[in-house]
């Protein structure tokens, strides 16, 4: 396998991992938090599931950022910056920029901080805008991979 086939096949995975995650925090863990169906205490039921996976989150995303800089210096395809059809160039880079800020600055410094004191004032609507913040980043997350399949074999909305 050449150097650029495993990038891609690693970049892949890497997606995979990190926005189905998102996915599942999404869809299944956090209303199942909300609903208190992890049990009464929903911020050590959300703590347990979070921790586990903000480690692989992690390592995910600085998988597809080492990835996609090698396969955009490799390839040179820094002039795809300039282009308005290559939009999904963009949008991945500024994915991985809004979720690396999250994972490592804003999960650790203010999440871990702040979460505690929302949910003790107010657990509804703590969780209800946690759960709100995940949709609007597995929406940016979907959105990004739909226009990158399909740019990157082709299709053009300009």
């Amino acid at each position: 396998m050449d150097d650029l086939a495993l990038a891609r096949a690693l970049h892949v995975l890497g997606v995979v991992i990190w926005i189905g995650g998102v996915g599942m925090a999404t869809t299944v863990a956090i209303p199942a938090v909300r609903r208190g169906d992890l049990g009464p205490n929903r911020l050590a039921a959300f703590h347990a599931i979070e921790s586990r996976f903000v480690w692989q989150a992690r390592a995910a995303v600085i998988l597809v950022g080492l990835t996609g800089l090698y396969m955009v210096a490799k390839l040179d395809l820094w002039a795809r910056f300039r282009e308005p059809a290559f939009w999904w160039m963009h949008a991945m880079v500024g994915v991985w920029l809004i979720f690396a800020l999250l994972l490592f600055v804003g999960e650790p410094l203010v999440l871990h901080r702040r979460l505690p004191g929302l949910v003790a004032r107010d657990p509804d609507a703590a969780f209800a805008w946690l759960h709100r913040m995940h949709v609007v980043l597995l929406t940016l997350g979907l959105v990004t991979v739909f226009g990158a399949v399909a740019g990157s074999h082709g299709w053009s909305v300009f």
